[in-house]
């Protein structure tokens, strides 16, 4: 056990070492792996942003019916009763105008403009929780409500909120596609460095099989070179997508602002951060795994 460590630790100061003299080209090389993991990164980011925005809104569907203006405490009773009749209608509450318009104020910061007002322009209204989320079902119960007597109109709420939700699965189908694809060119960029390496150390290697050497001891600094390298691109990325949402939150907050709101986008949780770079180092192993085992074929190394 005692060797084996041993043998790894010199594997990983070689590697260090190699790094340590060249490490412009070391640098450029994780930079690089940077750049092309920052872009499905950048997108992870966002999507857990609107994810979570997502999450706050309620996605179940709701109907609104409005009454008339003016209508009279009887028609209000009257369309209570007829919703506890309807067996599609799972529960409903009755907001009064004099709510609604409360409410408006409260969250929209209009109270100057509301006192020019000579009268509550809001009707009263109902807001409805159908039984059923099929959106046939729901056009139907729409198409009962507006029967009604006394009713004015009748508003089939989140349908917006479901097309949010659908471009959230959207964008993660993207970031998965993405992740596949420049995966795959880390795997390249990874495995020609690698390849590099074994052309310029040709002779060592072979000199160390003749005497005795083991795949996995030529092997082992490789592995170690792909994953350090692609620890380093994943670090890389993370700072790059880090540094460009910080950015990118200045102009958010400024606009925000404007709006009397307040919205940043948060930066990648931790989660995330060590996925990248399990998902970083695993691709530099495999990349150079590949690489190292083509070219030990070739140059006839002990199988």
């Amino acid at each position: 056990m005692t060797s084996w460590l041993e043998q790894h630790r010199l594997a990983l100061g070689l590697i260090l070492g190699r790094f340590a003299r060249a490490p412009f080209s070391s640098l450029l090389a994780m930079l690089v792996i940077g750049v092309a993991l920052s872009l499905p990164l950048s997108l992870y980011a966002l999507v857990g942003n609107i994810k979570a925005l997502a999450g706050n809104i309620k996605l179940e569907p709701q109907i609104t019916l409005f009454m008339p203006p003016g209508a009279s405490a009887d028609s209000v009773r009257q369309i209570e009763t007829q919703l506890k009749e309807l067996k599609t209608v799972r529960q409903f509450r009755f907001v009064p105008r004099d709510n609604a318009l409360q409410d408006l104020l409260k969250n929209t910061g209009l109270t100057d403009v509301a006192a020019g007002l000579d009268r509550n322009p809001l009707p009263d209204a109902f807001v409805i929780e159908p039984q059923s989320v099929n959106p046939g079902e729901l056009e139907s119960l729409r198409n009962t409500l507006l029967k009604l007597p006394k009713v004015d109109s009748v508003l089939l709420d989140a349908v917006w909120a479901k097309r949010l939700n659908a471009m959230v699965s959207l964008g993660r189908d993207i970031v998965l596609i993405l992740a596949v694809l420049l995966g795959f060119a880390l795997l390249v960029i990874t495995g020609n460095t690698v390849r590099l390496q074994i052309l310029s150390q040709r002779e060592e290697i072979e000199i160390s099989t003749l005497i005795g050497a083991t795949d996995a001891f030529i092997r082992r600094p490789f592995l170690y070179h792909g994953i350090l390298q692609g620890l380093g691109g994943g670090l890389a990325a993370w700072l790059v997508v880090s540094l460009g949402l910080q950015l990118l939150n200045v102009g958010i907050g400024d606009l925000a602002k404007l709006y009397d709101a307040q919205f940043l986008i948060r930066p990648i949780d931790t989660t995330g951060i060590l996925g990248l770079l399990v998902f970083s180092s695993a691709l530099g192993w495999l990349g150079a795994f590949l690489a190292v085992e083509r070219h030990l074929r070739k140059i006839g190394a002990n199988p």
